[in-house]
């Protein structure tokens, strides 16, 4: 009997790993294959057009392409990134190449592949994303004008010259000195690489640099056009070539060695990091990612080829064409190797001009638009620019080395600026503000600005810092001390996470308190030195100290948000609370300016039959006129009014506040008669009293959907309406619909 049950489940167990390998082997014909051809068409003109730009021979593009699919493909630690040669290392290839030569440099790319493993053989393959992008952005931009430089005097029908300076001011020699069957080729090729990704329809799916690169070689061979073809000496095997062994140099050979290593590591991360948020699956494991392209990066070295990089075309390709697994990486470096070795004759007929007009536009491609903007908003320019005209005009190390340096410097700056200035009041009282983190690189700012402060003055200092060292406490003393001396007074202050006596008890620490946190009320935070020197009456200095302490602490970040606000509003949402002054609409809801279109009355309600002209008058507005999408009414715990509704509106004490009142009677009615939302609201635990201020937003919800202008635009789809309710006690906020409660996602005691 057992061994029954043993051969039952054995076989139980094999024909679910057949299932399951059959379903893997149907997933690779569906998705893989598809996805293969498509990048294979994408990396061949792309792998020749990189060669030549490397000055490297044009089967070194193939050859890499081929180990870069397959070994990367099969080792690295991303599942749908495709490796290969690429623009980023253009560059620097060809500068080893001139100074080396091509089969020293393949040496160079084998020490740079066994760095690279080492690299993440000691799993600190996630440092390398340390390196500030914009750096990263800039050098490619770098590269792409350095390549777009270089390029252009080919597709003129010219030579390139030796530095991209040079090749910038020879510019107008070979516009002059064109060659109209060159020009007509590269110009084919760029026109196309524009044109074609923008047509409608399935044609823009094809490789539009595939597409240029044959329209652009069909016309020069039936148009018999002179222009200069690629010569091959033979086909992909035949071109493998072992590096060779230099015979000194070694200080240069080993900057080289590094420099390739450290580009092409942290491009292949990078580019990783880019297809990880393209797709759902597997996640990189960056440290195999690694030893999957040094390991790459070594075979290419050994045969000949290019150093080897993740190339975030071909992998975005790749995830756009439908890839679900490595395998598509792979078939696509087997298919360049079957192209190389049985159609290399197709690539003889490829003129210059036209790899030369692909180059140009992968030149331009490399400078991306999204990237300045984005380093101009962040404040990251600067590091941008130097470090493209660093790539540009010396080299790419040394510009990648000058714009982390300035990075770096920048980064210092912006953790250890601290915002210190001092400001006289209209009383002549002495206001001096400090903000931020002040340690002993702040004393030079600190002690200019209170030597503004004149002798014999009363002074307020304010300490809203996250930091503060010993330097600064010493400095801050001993001048307190002496304006003491001269007559004059002090009175600090401290409103942020780090204070003066904490400097004197041990190593300082960044404080993690906010500074005057805008959810806390004035109690939480107003001192009377807030108040003692102000000649306005004592009823408007709560509300005085707030507004001087959002212009000193929030005006500046909220003055962003309101742009594009000045002339018209466009708000999301109407919104109807009550009066009572712990409901925080804009806090509960996470909404800034412009998002809420905020009503408050008594108790939240919505009299029936347009009694209330106000509220009538705001809905028309805020749904007709401004078209907002939804409608909010949000009620409250601890709801005077219903607790006045609930004793009897009569005995309020106010006519007025008792008319107002008897609006919330059909809540009442509803609430007794036991209302669903009342009943819920029982089962969760709260008081009567809040049981029928949830009963009374649902009994709300009722009357928009009879209203006049809410219920048509309901109607019509053009907005929706809920409820919802603030717990005081807990800060939590439930949602409320016309017949039951939904306790939202929130945490949990």
């Amino acid at each position: 009997m057992t061994t029954t049950v043993d051969k039952d489940s054995a076989g139980a167990e094999s024909s679910k790993k057949g299932l399951e390998q059959t379903s893997r082997v149907g997933g690779i014909l569906r998705y893989d294959v598809p996805a293969s051809l498509v990048v294979f068409l994408v990396a061949v003109p792309l792998s020749i057009g990189i060669a030549v730009a490397s000055g490297a021979p044009i089967m070194a593009g193939l050859i890499a392409a081929v180990i870069g699919g397959i070994l990367a493909g099969a080792l690295g630690g991303s599942a749908l990134q495709v490796s290969g040669p690429a623009a980023g290392l253009t560059v620097v290839v060809a500068e080893l190449v001139n100074q080396f030569g091509w089969a020293v440099t393949c040496l160079i790319t084998v020490g740079a592949g066994a760095v690279q493993i080492l690299l993440g053989l000691s799993r600190i393959a996630r440092h390398a994303l340390a390196i500030s992008p914009v750096v990263v952005h800039a050098m490619l931009a770098g590269i792409g004008v350095t390549i777009a430089l270089q390029q252009i005097h080919v597709l003129l029908g010219g030579e390139s010259e030796s530095s991209a300076v040079d090749n910038l001011l020879a510019i107008p020699t070979s516009v002059a000195d064109g060659q109209w069957p060159s020009i007509l080729v590269g110009g084919v090729v760029v026109a196309l690489m524009l044109i074609w990704p923008r047509l409608p329809g399935g044609a823009s799916k094809v490789p539009a640099a595939l597409v240029a690169v044959v329209t652009a070689t069909a016309i020069s061979v039936f148009m018999d056009l002179d222009v200069e073809r690629i010569d091959l000496p033979g086909n992909l095997i035949e071109a493998l070539a072992l590096p060779a062994i230099p015979d000194g140099q070694w200080a240069g050979i080993a900057t080289g060695v590094l420099t390739i290593a450290l580009i092409a590591s942290v491009e292949s991360l990078l580019s990783a990091v880019a297809i990880d948020k393209m797709h759902t699956g597997p996640r990189t494991n960056f440290d195999r990612e690694l030893l999957g392209q040094g390991t790459a990066n070594m075979v290419s070295g050994v045969a000949g080829g290019l150093p080897v990089t993740g190339v975030i075309v071909r992998s975005a390709s790749n995830v756009k064409a439908g890839a679900k697994s490595r395998a598509s990486a792979v078939l696509h470096g087997v298919w360049i190797l079957i192209f190389s070795v049985l159609f290399i004759s197709v690539v003889e007929l490829v003129p210059f001009a036209a790899l030369a007009g692909l180059l140009v536009m992968i030149g331009v491609q490399l400078i991306k638009l999204a990237d300045i903007k984005i380093a101009r908003k962040t404040g990251d320019i600067a590091v941008y620019a130097v470090t493209v005209v660093g790539v540009v005009v010396l080299n790419l190390l040394e510009g990648v080395l000058i714009g982390l340096a300035l990075a770096i410097f920048l980064v210092l700056r912006r953790v250890v600026w601290a915002n210190v200035h001092a400001d006289e009041t209209v009383d002549g009282t002495w206001r001096v503000h400090m903000q931020g983190s002040l340690s002993f690189l702040s004393l030079p700012r600190l002690t200019h600005v209170l030597s503004s402060v004149p002798a014999g003055t009363k002074v307020h200092m304010e300490l809203a810092v996250d930091f503060l060292d010993h330097a600064v406490h010493d400095q801050l003393q001993e001048w307190i001390r002496q304006h003491e001396l001269g007559g004059g007074t002090v009175c600090i202050e401290e409103n942020g996470s780090a204070s003066l006596a904490a400097a004197t008890e041990g190593p300082p620490k960044r404080g993690l308190g906010a500074v005057r946190g805008s959810l806390a009320p004035w109690s939480a935070w107003q001192l009377k030195s807030d108040t003692v020197a102000d000649d306005h009456p004592p009823a408007l200095r709560p509300v005085l100290s707030g507004v001087a302490e959002y212009h000193r602490t929030h005006a500046e970040a909220i003055k962003p948000h309101l742009e594009g606000l000045e002339e018209f509003q466009d708000p999301d949402t109407f919104f109807l609370c009550c009066v009572d002054s712990r409901v925080m609409p804009n806090t509960i809801t996470s909404s800034g300016p412009g998002d809420l279109f905020t009503v408050r009355n008594m108790g939240n309600m919505i009299p029936a039959q347009g009694q209330d002209t106000s509220v009538e008058a705001a809905l028309a507005y805020g749904v007709d006129v401004l078209g907002t999408s939804s409608v909010v009414v949000c009620g409250h715990s601890g709801c005077g009014a219903m607790k006045a509704v609930m004793a009897g509106p009569e005995k309020a004490g106010d006519e007025r506040v008792g008319e107002w009142l008897e609006h919330g009677l059909a809540s009442l009615e509803a609430y007794r008669s036991g209302h669903p939302v009342g009943r819920a609201a029982e089962e969760l635990g709260f008081s009567e009293g809040d049981q029928l201020a949830m009963v009374n937003v649902a009994v709300q919800l009722q009357t928009l959907t009879r209203h006049r202008v809410v219920g048509k635009a309901s109607a019509e789809g053009r907005l929706r309406v809920t409820g919802l309710f603030f717990d005081i006690p807990s800060a939590r906020v439930l949602q409320i619909g016309t017949k039951d409660i939904t306790v939202l996602d929130g945490p949990t005691d």
